[in-house]
């Protein structure tokens, strides 16, 4: 079976995928509201695929290989829009009486682009009773769980993958999971040597893997490593959100601002990647910042009216590092740690209770959570040393 969708996107649809918009009402049924901005070869590709669809209403694949598309268009260009494409065409195939595994699976990932994990867990289940092998199946189950800090049941969800995928894809699963459960510098030790005895990779796979090493390389404190793997990623041609996320957060922690402003001066779309560059537009005292403050504003409470609670990280990020309101901040902050147990979400949780004065008391259960799982992140050491004036 094809291996289509990496963790690393899979990640992405769950952290950065959201584009914040006022509501419109169109005057009409004819109005058009606006053109995706499908890009050339991406959009005759979807074009013909919605042809194969019309041309075959009763054959599964050619819906499949359309709403596989999507939902890569949607990572790729931050549009969430393209997950409602997705949704509405595999609608029709979720009312027959026995769905079959990929149809499941699919649904499952769109639920995980909303951080309804329990929804997309139950239909993960209901896939792998019915098709036990489904490689893509076990791979969103253990990005979910990962990103749930459900560690050890994250790790049995990837050790499939070592006998039903590609040999990297399953090795940058496992070591993932290990890096961040107490085994982190054995971890990227067995990653780097998987990726160095890879060959004839798929460039998303080689992406994927590079982009992991970076960030295990960031956790253990070697920003040289971190660089060159995040440069090596970075050559791949290949738009990835959350590769331009997580680079603008080690560019943010060098103070290279400039740096920031360039690789996402053009990425205004999604609400991950708007904030990052407004962080650095704000240090550099560029006129554009304020702007972009404002669009956020309006983002983040346009979310909040949707009842949209799946960006919450960023937006304790925002709260506390831009409009410097560290309670407030604070107060997102944990609501998203009960939801997203990740090293980025531990640590906007930590900078929080810093600028607000929490003591260790008041974080126990992050506490406790990062003795049980022994994390180890040289950037949260900095923070938990501030904690109690050095005595965390």
């Amino acid at each position: 079976m094809k291996y289509w969708l990496s963790f690393s996107l899979l990640l992405f649809v769950a952290v950065f995928s959201d584009v914040g918009a006022q509501p419109y009402l169109p005057q009409s049924d004819d109005e058009i509201v606006e053109v995706l901005p499908a890009r050339g070869e991406s959009w005759l590709e979807i074009r013909y695929l919605r042809k194969q669809v019309a041309a075959q209403p009763n054959s599964l694949e050619p819906t499949l290989a359309l709403v596989r598309r999507y939902i890569e268009l949607g990572r790729a260009e931050s549009d969430p829009r393209y997950f409602g494409y997705a949704e509405a065409a595999l609608a029709p195939w979720l009312t027959l009486a026995q769905p079959s595994a990929e149809v499941l699976t699919l649904r499952a990932t769109l639920f995980q682009s909303r951080h309804e994990f329990s929804a997309a867990l139950d239909y993960l289940n209901r896939a792998l009773a019915r098709q036990p092998r489904l490689a893509q199946a076990w791979l969103t189950r253990a990005a979910i769980l990962e990103v749930q800090g459900q560690h050890a049941a994250a790790l049995n969800s990837c050790l499939p993958l070592l006998k039903l995928t590609e040999p990297l894809i399953g090795q940058v699963c496992v070591n993932s999971t290990l890096s961040v459960s107490g085994q982190l510098n054995a971890a990227y030790r067995q990653l780097a040597q998987a990726m160095q005895a890879s060959e004839n990779v798929a460039l998303q796979d080689k992406q994927w893997a590079l982009t992991t090493l970076a960030e295990m390389a960031e956790r253990m404190g070697n920003t040289d490593a971190a660089q060159y793997y995040y440069q090596q990623a970075l050559e791949v041609k290949r738009r990835n959100g959350y590769l331009l996320a997580t680079y603008a957060d080690y560019l943010l922690d060098k103070k290279r601002y400039t740096d920031v402003v360039a690789l996402l001066g053009n990425d205004t779309r999604a609400d991950g990647l708007l904030l990052r560059l407004t962080i650095a537009e704000q240090a550099l005292l560029l006129p554009t910042a304020s702007a972009h403050v404002d669009a956020l504003t309006a983002r983040f409470a346009a979310s909040r009216m949707r009842g949209d609670t799946s960006h919450q990280g960023d937006e304790a990020r925002f709260l506390l590092h831009v409009l410097k309101q560290p309670e407030p901040a604070l107060a997102l902050a944990q609501a998203n740690w009960a939801v997203q147990r990740e090293p980025r979400d531990a640590r906007i949780l930590l900078e929080a209770a810093v600028a607000s004065g929490k003591t260790q008391l008041q974080l126990q259960p992050l506490l406790t959570f990062l003795a049980q799982s022994k994390l180890q992140d040289a950037r949260l050491q900095v923070l938990l040393a501030q904690i109690n004036g050095g005595r965390a």
